[in-house]
């Protein structure tokens, strides 16, 4: 009886160990080997003045897609948060950002959720990616968040800026780097009133980068300047504009056929229009954004330096999902992808561990014999 209590706490323990390695401790082994870029000197921009200021640390993710009521399991609900929390709640406390971007899509069924449901979303983002005192988080509004422009109302906008304090445009300084935060759905250029709205505050922060650029403009004689000009970074929900993703080929990247597939303007990525028009506004010197689920890098056009896209940071859309990890100064950046623990190591890791208890345990009943 004692032989047989003892074998039983045996096996009971081995589970519990490979239960705390790929639920716990796997997220310690592998966002351990994650570190910050180094600036390289040779990347400065020469045209920018160089300052003696501490760089800016940002880890961005994106596409939560916090399961709602409606899609999906409750065990995938369950565990694609535990997943988030966790490799979340590590990054951040292993890594230590000074900023943290949210490139939208927070949540799944946002663009036709009941109030309640709403509520419940923001209470659980908030639990979920809860970030240290000295750690300032931003969001960005996604399709899945308020709806496609088509689909937009009004209320659900001025839910999701009440909630994430997330407004269409959010222009943010920080020690001479600035981050420019756009609603992608309101760049459709047709005319509406939150287009008009954003292109309004597109303009204003356009005017405020030409003057500190060049103070002395008679048209800046009046206008409050920027402690002193550098190139923005861009961020929003959709991509800018491209035909597909064949000509990313980053190691988080779409697979072959879905590579393939052409982009729609306004659904896969901006229009061309839209596109051109913001690059030659706020002529970023790095664009990032999310919305295809996979990774992405390429140039820009009119050599507004490059685009990276994030890929989701759901397991439930990413076999590898990755975070951006970016060190920012007035001059020069570094902008890096980390691995997370891919979603296939960690059922091959299960899948090994319980055959081989199962082979442990065969193997007693036949000795035991």
């Amino acid at each position: 009886m004692h032989h047989n209590a003892k074998f039983l706490l045996n096996i009971f323990s081995a589970f519990f160990i490979f239960l705390i390695y790929c639920e716990y401790v796997i997220y310690y082994v592998v966002i351990r080997d994650c570190y910050w870029p180094t600036l390289d000197v040779q990347n400065e921009d020469s045209t920018i003045r160089r300052t003696e200021v501490e760089p800016v640390r940002i880890m961005v993710i994106a596409d939560i897609h916090l399961l709602g009521p409606r899609k999906g399991h409750w065990f995938d609900k369950l565990r694609r948060e535990w997943q988030m929390y966790r490799a979340f709640q590590t990054s951040v406390h292993t890594l230590q950002p000074e900023l943290v971007f949210v490139l939208g899509d927070i949540m799944d069924e946002g663009f036709y959720c009941s109030l309640e449901e709403f509520d419940k979303y923001v209470h659980r983002f908030k639990q979920l990616f809860a970030v240290p005192e000295n750690t300032k988080l931003y969001t960005v509004v996604g399709n899945h968040d308020i709806g496609f422009h088509y689909e937009i109302r009004s209320f659900r906008n001025q839910m999701f800026i009440a909630a994430f304090n997330s407004t269409p445009v959010q222009f943010i300084s920080l020690r001479g780097n600035y981050f420019v935060l756009v609603n992608s759905m309101a760049l459709e250029g047709d005319g509406c009133t939150l287009c008009r709205s954003v292109e309004l505050q597109l303009s204003e922060i356009e005017s405020k980068l030409k003057c500190s650029k060049n103070s002395t403009s008679i048209n800046c004689k009046s206008k409050p300047n920027l402690e002193f000009y550098s190139k923005p970074i861009l961020m929003q929900h959709y991509p800018l504009y491209r035909s597909s993703d064949k000509e990313c080929d980053d190691f988080d990247s779409a697979p072959m056929p879905i590579k393939e597939e052409v982009f729609r303007e306004t659904w896969e990525c901006l229009s061309k229009e839209s596109t051109y028009q913001i690059l030659n506004q706020i002529k970023p010197r790095l664009a990032l954004s999310g919305h295809t689920h996979h990774g992405c890098t390429r140039k820009l056009p009119f050599g507004f330096g490059k685009e990276i896209t994030i890929p989701s940071f759901n397991w439930r859309n990413k076999n590898n999902p990755t975070i951006g990890l970016g060190v920012i100064t007035p001059n020069n950046f570094a902008f890096i992808k980390c691995s997370l623990p891919q979603e296939s190591t960690v059922i091959t890791i299960y899948i090994s561990g319980i055959t081989a208890v199962l082979c442990w345990i065969l193997y007693s009943l036949i000795i035991t014999r």
